[in-house]
């Protein structure tokens, strides 16, 4: 089996695993990683037409924090308008300690990591793996966006999202019946068990099934991608930033959070000082902080411009 996964091998793409009817199929690990593409026997998502590739992508980290926690594993399935899909997964050295409470929940410990690529010697493959593509995860707004923004970032590289359309299976899952993944896998697709849970492949294997299962139980669930964006982030219109820390009220861009929500940015910029240098401080995420840098040089945003 391995030889015939390596004959079909594309030699110019990056990649570490393939899936074939959902199942990891260990092929060659080499320590740069190698992309494996194979045609689909059958599509994951059948119930929804694809206009363009959509990444479902999942991260194991050394902690919750988006903008100071790092990469230690990294799965992206790309699923093509085509039918196929392209994978990739592989570990990254954080070139920081992983805690022992992490490593209790996703099994990926220091010594796991020590020869693996760090996400700088990566970062250029993960970003071209994922260009020009729609993106789909679980709990990815909050949090796999966010911090994947911010490793990008530190290797140099701006990791657009504008013009991408982000369906969040949690959102409809919580939406619709309020749980957790494993919950999810249960309810939709009626597998009682979920043993690759906190891997990264295996996490973002079971939000694929799951987005299917949503889509196969909802009739009136919409059947494109545009229209799923729509229905994941509805909640927007009037957030400034894509996490909604910032609102638009009155034409003035307004606090959404905390003691002083209601509070105008432009007041506390110009009354408040300490309070804004708390924020820049702060692990807000990185668009609220670029939007407050700006405000204070002078550069204020505009219902049709977002930061």
């Amino acid at each position: 089996m391995v030889e015939k996964l390596a004959a079909q091998v594309k030699p110019e793409l990056l990649m570490c695993r393939c899936i074939c009817n959902h199942e990891p199929v260990h092929a060659l690990c080499p320590p740069a990683g190698m992309v494996i593409v194979l045609p689909m026997q059958s599509k994951l998502i059948p119930h929804l037409p694809l206009e363009r590739p959509i990444a479902f992508f999942d991260l194991e980290t050394t902690g919750i924090n988006p903008r100071s926690d790092r990469i230690v594993e990294i799965s992206i399935i790309k699923v093509l308008p085509s039918g196929e899909h392209e994978t990739l997964t592989e570990r990254i050295n954080p070139t920081v300690p992983i805690p022992p409470e992490t490593t209790a929940i996703h099994g990926i410990s220091d010594s796991d990591v020590a020869d693996c690529s760090t996400f700088n010697e990566r970062a250029q493959a993960v970003h071209d793996f994922m260009a020009e593509c729609d993106l789909s995860g679980y709990n990815l707004s909050r949090f796999d966006i966010p911090l994947l923004t911010e490793e990008l970032l530190r290797a140099g590289i701006t990791f657009e999202l504008e013009g991408r359309r982000v369906i969040d299976v949690q959102t409809i899952f919580h939406k619709r019946e309020p749980r957790d993944l494993s919950a999810a896998l249960r309810f939709y697709c009626s597998e009682m068990a979920f043993e690759d849970a906190h891997s990264a492949e295996g996490d973002v294997l079971a939000t694929i099934r799951v987005l299917e299962g949503q889509l196969n139980r909802y009739s009136d669930l919409p059947r494109d991608v545009a229209a799923l964006d729509a229905f994941c982030n509805r909640s927007q219109p009037d957030w400034v930033d894509r996490a909604g820390r910032l609102k638009w009220a009155n034409n003035e861009v307004v606090l959404n959070f905390g003691q002083k929500k209601g509070t105008s940015l432009r007041y506390l910029i110009e009354n408040e000082p300490s309070f804004i240098k708390w924020m820049l401080r702060s692990d807000f995420p990185r668009d609220v902080l670029e939007l407050v840098q700006r405000a204070i040089e002078g550069e204020w945003p505009t219902r049709e411009t977002k930061a």
